[in-house]
């Protein structure tokens, strides 16, 4: 089987994993990232899930773990540099990646402290806890079918939390940060790199990413990358659909303007749009996004 750009064979993987140089690109689950996951929403919110119907007799719901909150944009950020780890690391057939908090902190241009270990670890068992249900939304490319069930974005997790005296040993380890207070492993869930490996899979450029400081522009990056791959040069969406699939809490066209502005902007500013239009049809709104090309949104 070919696999996307980006994953490497296994023998590159065991016999060079040092010298590979840092991941240009990221590889993203097309068929979830067409649907809602993360609130983008910083406000206050009594939202108990997400829910996203793309047609009649199709649903999909995102539910947080009991006495835990839907996931938000620090999780978004930590899951898509998951992905990122796995796109370096050659796309590994067992879904594992390992991993210091100080370094995955790093990666995703983080502030690394107390406070910041603690959120990582949280964000962590948030992705491995959240439940997510299709009733034939989610489409599986291994049988060309949309799944119905129950769903978990990370199969796995554990953090290594090592006391003060063990960080004496660790200079018998040179791959390890002394200051290091964790390693966690972590497994991606195999629906989701069953698609990745078989090509259904959208391509982000890491560094263009990284300067996206608004959520919202992060995540609709990823969603025009969906647009891109199903074939589209411009995109026209209904802004009430859109508010759906990002998900945005606001529901007013004047309300969602204001938000989607600054990320319009800012992707243009990146050189991953080339003209945003919202225009009216009657009582409906409507955006028409033209992409950019493809050889500047993966420099």
């Amino acid at each position: 089987m070919l696999r996307p750009p980006g994953c490497a064979t296994i023998a590159t993987m065991v016999l060079a994993p040092r010298r590979r140089p840092p991941a240009r690109t990221i590889l993203l689950d097309r068929a979830l990232e067409a649907l809602p996951v993360f609130r983008l929403s910083d406000s206050a919110s009594d939202d108990t899930c997400i829910t996203y119907s793309p047609e009649e007799g199709r649903r999909w719901r995102v539910l947080p773990s009991p006495g835990d909150r839907l996931p938000g944009t620090f999780d978004q950020d930590v899951y898509v540099e998951l992905w990122h780890r796995f796109t370096e690391a050659g796309c590994p057939a067992d879904g594992v990646l390992r991993f210091t908090l100080h370094a995955f902190l790093r990666s995703m241009g983080r502030r690394v402290d107390g406070r910041t270990y603690e959120q990582l670890r949280t964000s962590l068992a948030r992705l491995h806890h959240t439940r997510l249900e299709s009733a034939a939304t989610y489409y599986d490319a291994s049988t060309d079918s949309f799944m119905e069930g129950n769903l978990a974005l990370l199969t796995a997790i554990s953090i290594d939390r090592r006391r003060s005296a063990d960080r004496e040993q660790l200079q018998l380890f040179p791959a390890l940060n002394a200051a290091e207070p964790g390693v966690a492993q972590v497994t991606l869930s195999s629906w989701a790199r069953t698609n990745v490996v078989a090509g259904h899979a959208i391509m982000l450029s890491a560094p263009l990413y990284g300067t996206l400081t608004s959520p919202v522009a992060r995540r609709l990056y990823r969603l025009l990358e969906v647009a891109r791959e199903e074939g589209s040069v411009t995109w026209r969406v209904a802004l009430e659909q859109l508010a759906e699939q990002l998900p945005l809490s606001q529901r007013y066209p004047s309300h969602l303007q204001r938000v989607l502005q600054p990320a319009h902007e800012m992707l243009i500013g990146a050189g991953l749009l080339r003209d945003v239009q919202l225009r009216q049809h009657a009582r409906s709104w409507y955006v028409d996004y033209v992409l950019a090309s493809r050889s500047r949104t993966v420099a």
